[in-house]
């Protein structure tokens, strides 16, 4: 039985991008569109199945990471890479904190991307692997659904980011489970540390508030010093 190839969606204003970022792609075997902005991708994806979205953020009408935000606030969980100018480190970050998958320098290899590419594919293929058989689960007042990916306190619905709900769904799928910010990392958004590395220990802050009636003391996201963090369901001490 045939396979039929990956989507890709390349989103960017410079036409000579998009068309040597196309022809490169088509050439390894993927299924390639391009839009050259915001308005061009929602006309597409409204019609379209797209299994990858590549993003340039630095776009006249609607910058990347506005695209980034809507669609991840729209519910869209497409994957996304996101294209950056070189050295424009917040920008990397705050497109990770906002949902995006993954990212590449500009000027890139072709080669370098295509790998990208492939290593959210197979992430993005296992965690929808996982996601179908995992259930709810229910926690001190909370109740975490992967399915509808949803927070919810005493039935009340709570308001939480995408980049927080992926790192959520990292301790709930390893109970009691030690992690290192490497391993939360890689497990959250499948790639290695460098500079995201204080990143984790915001998102956690900001869990922290969300979950613990004392942040400065929590229960559900304790702290294993020296080490990283790890998740207790019941709200015990982690020794």
């Amino acid at each position: 039985m045939a396979i039929n190839p990956p989507s890709i969606l390349i989103v960017d204003d410079d036409p000579k991008i998009r068309d040597l970022t196309s022809q490169y792609l088509t050439d390894q075997g993927l299924n390639v569109h391009a839009a050259s902005g915001g308005k061009e991708m929602d006309v597409f994806i409204a019609s379209h199945q797209v299994s990858l979205i590549i993003l340039d953020l630095m776009m006249p009408e609607e910058n990347g990471l506005a695209i980034c935000q809507r669609l991840r606030g729209s519910g869209n969980f497409t994957p996304i890479i996101i294209l950056t100018a070189k050295g424009d480190e917040i920008d990397r970050i705050v497109g990770l904190e906002m949902g995006a998958d993954d990212y590449v320098s500009k000027p890139f290899n072709p080669r370098e991307l295509l790998a990208r590419i492939n290593a959210v594919l197979r992430r993005n293929e296992l965690k929808q692997s996982q996601n179908s058989n995992s259930e709810n689960l229910a926690f001190g007042p909370f109740l975490f659904s992967s399915d509808t990916r949803s927070l919810t306190k005493n039935g009340v619905p709570i308001s939480i980011t995408s980049g927080e709900f992926e790192l959520l769904k990292v301790f709930i799928d390893h109970p009691r489970q030690p992690l290192s910010r490497d391993q939360i990392m890689q497990l959250a958004k499948g790639r290695e540390l460098d500079v995201f590395d204080r990143s984790i220990d915001v998102q956690i802050s900001r869990l922290r508030k969300i979950l613990e009636e004392d942040p400065t003391s929590p229960k559900f996201l304790q702290t294993m010093w020296g080490f990283g963090y790890i998740f207790v369901p019941d709200g015990d001490a982690a020794h």
